[in-house]
This record gives structure tokens, sequence and C-alpha cells, in this order.
């Protein structure tokens, strides 16, 4: 009998040093007041496997290797928790990779040293394993480790997997062979500036059999197959405390979607009421959406 976790990710996993301010976002020589900071786990797939260990799904993850300064709260915060880090390489000589995000409501500005880090030309992540995927039944996988999130695609559908990908432009394997590919506002600036959204979602709908969604911040959302009209949905309204993870929180929702057979509408409608309830709390990793919030969302804003 298979007794493996529910889910597989693959992606960014570190430590997020978070800062939200009081009054209002940083101004240029300007003192800021800090109401309330925090280090906690953050990356794509540490934040999704946050939330989807809050709403009862077990999980294992795989991804950037973890650093002397991350690995004890890393630790300590999933001890409690059904997600298994057993894959993730711990080292002995490295503080880790860490980020530092100030925010203040719909506003943040994340800082760290990604771009250096890349720049070296040398892996800081793990490579997949077969074994680490073989037995789940849904996947995601980040797109920023080159050939390694290939792979983890190409050991997905050797399985029979189906995986969720985030920001993965039109032309790229990992969009071709995903379940779900979520494409932020991020994406679409560096990639289809010149194009309008209902442009860019048909040219992406063309060049895959999954399911395409276009999130637009505070926007409409749009989602649609090969074959068919783009649709649109409006997200929830909520008051909001803080954006961070919003993105992470709306790919773990589809996650859970898939796992559970929804249909497209109604695995949109779910991310975005995951994604909603996550803006409405800080810090979210000590507060992530609980499925039972997530379903009364949905109830109330019927219609």
């Amino acid at each position: 009998m298979d007794t493996g976790p529910d889910v597989y990710l693959f992606g960014q996993v570190l430590g997020t040093h978070s800062f939200l301010l009081r009054d209002g976002f940083l101004r240029p020589d300007e003192y800021s007041e800090i109401r309330e900071q925090y280090f906690l786990p953050g990356g794509e797939t540490g934040t999704a496997a946050t939330v989807l260990d809050s709403l009862g799904v077990s999980v294992r993850m795989d991804g950037t290797w973890i650093g002397t300064k991350v690995a004890p709260m890393l630790k300590s915060f999933y001890a409690d928790k059904r997600v298994d880090l057993s894959p993730l390489r711990f080292m002995e000589d490295d503080p880790g990779v860490m980020d530092y995000v100030v925010i203040a409501g719909l506003v943040r500005s994340p800082m760290g040293r990604f771009q250096t880090l890349f720049a070296t030309g040398k892996r800081w992540w793990s490579v997949p394993r077969e074994a680490d995927i073989d037995g789940c039944r849904v996947a995601a996988i980040d797109p920023y480790f080159g050939d390694e999130s290939l792979l983890a695609a190409e050991l997905c559908l050797k399985h029979g997997i189906p995986y969720v990908t985030i920001d993965s432009p039109h032309d790229s394997p990992l969009h071709r062979r995903a379940a779900v590919n979520v494409v932020s506002k991020e994406c679409t600036s560096e990639h289809y500036a010149d194009m309008a959204p209902e442009d860019m979602m048909a040219l992406m709908q063309q060049n895959t059999d999954g399911l395409t969604i276009l999130t637009q911040g505070g926007g409409d959302m749009l989602y649609g197959r090969k074959g068919e009209v783009t649709h649109r949905m409006k997200p929830f309204d909520v008051e909001v405390r803080s954006t961070l993870g919003a993105g992470d929180t709306f790919k773990a929702g589809c996650v859970y979607g898939l796992l559970h057979g929804m249909a497209d509408a109604d695995l949109v409608r779910f991310a975005s009421a995951c994604s909603a309830v996550a803006i409405s709390r800080f810090p979210l990793p000590l507060n992530p959406p609980k499925l039972e919030e997530v379903r009364a969302l949905i109830d109330a804003q019927k219609g």
C-alpha cells in the first residue's frame, strides 16, 4: 500500500525576514516604525508547503539547499506538520538562502542576493530524485532551477503525476506539459509587456493542453484551455493586511484543486479564495488559510 505524501513540491525554500511597517511604506530620508517582524519559512515552495499542510494535505518538498541560519528555524517550524523535509540538503558551511521583505498593506518590496547567486554559475539546489516523486498524486514545480526543474517535470510525466507550475512562458516545456500554469503580472511584464492580457492568454492557451491562469492583482483573473474562449473571474474582496505569499498561496490552492479533481472554474475560485484569506492576515506562515475559512469565504461571496 502506498503511504507516501499527497503532493511533491520542488523549488524555492528559504528563510524570509519580514517587516510589517506601522505608518505606510518606506519614504526616502524618513524614519519608518516596524510594527511586526518575523523570520519564518518562505519561498514559493516553502510557503505552498505551509498552506497545503493547513488545508490537510501531506507534502514532500525539495529544492533550495538549506544553510546553517535557516535550518534550525525550518526544522522547528515543520516539526509538527505533514511536511517531509527528508529530500532537502542541509549544508554545514553556509548560512543559506534568505530574503528580506518590507511590507505595508498592498505594497511590499523584497530584497535578497538571488541575482548574485544565479550569476555564480554554481548550483545551490537539489537534483530531483525519482523515488521522492513516485507515489505522490500531484506535484508543483517552480521554474527557476533550469534543467533540474525540467527533470522534475519529466519524472512527473513518467509516473503520470500532474503538476502545477508558475510563470512559465508559452514556449517553455514546463508550460506545455503542465496541468496548470499560474502566470503573474511579473511574468507578463517581463515576457509580454507589449501584449494585451487577452492576446497573451490566447497564445498561452494554444501551447498547452493544460489550464492557464493569469492573475492580475486586484483585477480580473483570466483562465482557459486550448480551443476555449478565455474566461474571467473577479478576485475575492477582503481587507488586505499583507500581500506577502499571495501568489504562493494561489499556487497551493491550485494544487489542492487538482488533487481533488475540481473543474476549472471551481479550481480558480478555490485558489483565489485561498489567496484572499492569506492576504487578510500577517504573518502568513503562522496564520495559513484553513479549509473551513476558504469554504466560508466562497459561500459568503457567491454570485
